[in-house]
């Protein structure tokens, strides 16, 4: 529950490439006529280049697959997709991975290969053949083509993975030294809504709160009050404890506190988005890079890649990369008509942007 889900629109579709959220999809099966006449185009369309980048061009077909796939993801997607703002970020984003992929060497294209079709198996068995085919059925989806969009992306990320460095993510750590101490806290949490669900006022949550911090000051019990009072269901019934987690995992405020606060005293109550908390930590300890485990260092791996990923979307794939795009307008929406990449049928090019 304390987890930290800060992250940029950019990494959540960094997010999406390892797999495809199938998840989401169990109760999303059904056929949308008119969802999909209006993702579509035109059959005698389908050869158009809607887009050129450096060594290769994208056609109407394969931005039209690009966003049956994105809308296999939930029925707000394929709302989106008729957008011009969301369509401008999909080719975009379209034409980073077929880039990217082109660039990435024998080793990321097998790695990639195997991905995909560990992905695609994974998610068949999970939700059983019949259920698989009617979810890709919804859009028009074959599954080599689902397969081809895993491998592809699975690849990029592979590529960029390979690409970090020992030196790299010693420096990353040592950036961010601070998430990596582990500490372990109790504490008990009083929501800014009731257990019923009733919002409760920042005044009332608070004056809880100090309730319970006076009844830890005269000698009661932290892990009964915890277990009695606590509104998070993470810790409440271990009598609020986190026992050896690395600081880095939680929200903010509740972060700043577990590596602050003196030793086994009660702290005052902490303000964080979910609530008031009243805290106790009782261990920590800083650990340095060779102290930590192999999982956190893949994740480090991971950020640092992804990190790279976002860096080139945001610079060297519209500064170098993309040399034209020209996707029709579906919508006049103030989004779309305010979206520097989208002029109609006429479409933008480099020179376009440079001013030139």
């Amino acid at each position: 529950m304390l987890r930290s889900n800060s992250r940029s629109w950019r990494t959540l579709l960094i997010a999406m490439i390892a797999v495809l959220a199938f998840s989401m999809l169990a109760g999303c099966g059904k056929k949308n006529d008119e969802g999909n006449k209006t993702a579509e185009t035109k059959k005698e369309d389908q050869t158009k280049v809607v887009a050129t980048y450096e060594g290769g061009t994208v056609t109407a077909a394969e931005f039209d697959l690009e966003s049956r796939i994105m809308a296999l993801r939930s029925p707000e997607m394929e709302q989106y997709m008729k957008e011009d703002s969301i369509r401008q970020q999909l080719i975009k984003q379209l034409i980073a991975f077929k880039y990217l992929a082109g660039k990435a060497d024998a080793k990321s294209k097998e790695e990639g290969v195997k991905q995909g079709k560990e992905q695609l198996d994974q998610e068949k068995k999970r939700l059983g053949d019949d259920q698989f085919k009617k979810i890709l059925d919804s859009q028009k989806v074959t599954e080599d083509e689902l397969k081809e969009y895993l491998t592809r992306n699975s690849t990029v990320f592979e590529s960029q993975i390979s690409k970090v460095t020992e030196d790299e993510m010693k420096k990353e750590f040592e950036s961010k030294k601070d998430d990596y101490t582990v500490a372990t806290v109790r504490h008990i949490l009083i929501n800014f809504q009731d257990p019923e669900g009733k919002e409760r006022t920042k005044e009332d949550a608070l004056k809880l709160a100090k309730d319970i911090k006076a009844k830890l000051d005269k000698g009661e019990d932290f892990a009964k009050l915890a277990k009695q009072y606590s509104e998070d269901p993470g810790s409440k019934e271990a009598g609020g404890l986190y026992s050896e987690k690395p600081v880095g995992t939680w929200v903010e405020a509740f972060k700043k506190a577990a590596l602050t606060l003196p030793l086994n005293k009660i702290s005052d109550p902490v303000e964080t988005e979910y609530g008031y908390h009243i805290m106790r930590v009782e261990k920590r300890k800083t650990r340095t890079y060779e102290e930590i485990s192999q999982t956190e260092k893949d994740t480090l791996k991971n950020n640092i890649a992804s990190a790279a990923l976002d860096k080139f979307m945001t610079g060297d794939l519209e500064k170098t990369v993309v040399k034209k795009i020209d996707l029709p307008k579906v919508s006049s929406s103030k989004s779309g008509a305010k979206n520097s990449g989208t002029t109609g049928n006429t479409g933008t090019t480099n020179e376009d942007k440079s001013g030139k």
